[in-house]
């Protein structure tokens, strides 16, 4: 989008011919520029600097797996501990910072140092604010290693370390400097001894996480998969039918 018409005029013709759109897209000024003269729903779907429709499915499937039911419960995801590991310089990172800040979860968060896995600091205030916003919010620290992050927590999540198109020496030289941040077997025995593992998928068993972790009795990915439908349909249903804005 963007090339032969405007991202405000594609979301004009839109509006005329859908109930409501969901975008993919690789900006944050792109999902604006649609919604601009929209006069339907817009979802965010992704863009470079959030992932909220993950947010639902992995929120969904931690509540399912606290025994959470539909009415909820006084405390929901308040308190609970949450790690995450790898590359801290991306947008399903970001969210889950924000998130977590939100339902009132203690998130930690670990990676490699440098500029290309450094969290933006606009994101660090984000966090900042949405944590003094309310006595329950949540809180987000950022870990020197991947066992600090883990220690105790309820669950731990892990996303791709390669973004498409990486390759060579550039893909070995990113794959060591985020080994040490691998959820392995020993790592998720750090963990709280009831915790489950995330990834947002797709996955590569060897490089993220270790397949004994992805495929063994922790892991809820699948479950996690399951709830992008779901979530997604849940939503559109609200939208559509005005019950939120």
């Amino acid at each position: 989008i963007g090339k032969k018409e405007t991202y405000e005029d594609t979301g004009a013709v839109l509006s005329r011919m859908s109930d409501a759109v969901t975008a993919r897209v690789k900006s944050r000024e792109q999902i604006a520029g649609l919604a601009a003269n929209s006069t339907i729903p817009i979802v965010n779907a992704l863009d470079d600097y959030a992932h909220p429709m993950q947010m639902l499915a992995d929120m969904q499937v931690m509540m399912e797996h606290l025994d959470v039911g539909p009415d909820g419960t006084a405390d929901g995801l308040q308190g609970i501990k949450f790690a995450f590991c790898g590359d801290l310089n991306n947008n399903v990172t970001y969210d889950l910072m924000r998130t977590g800040c939100i339902m009132g979860m203690d998130v930690r968060v670990a990676g490699p140092k440098g500029e290309d896995f450094a969290i933006e600091q606009s994101v660090l205030d984000e966090c900042a604010e949405l944590s003094a916003a309310a006595s329950n919010a949540g809180t987000v620290k950022v870990c020197e290693t991947a066992e600090e992050a883990v220690d105790g927590v309820d669950y731990v999540y892990a996303d791709s370390w390669m973004s498409y198109g990486v390759e060579g020496e550039e893909r070995d030289k990113r794959f060591n400097q985020l080994l040490p941040y691998q959820v392995n077997s020993k790592l998720m025995g750090l963990a709280a001894p009831t915790a489950k593992f995330m990834n947002c998928l797709p996955a590569m068993r060897g490089e993220e996480q270790t397949a004994d972790v992805i495929d063994g009795p922790q892991s809820i990915v699948f479950d996690q998969a399951e709830n992008r439908l779901h979530a997604q349909k849940a939503l559109l249903v609200k939208l559509i039918n005005k019950e939120i804005v």
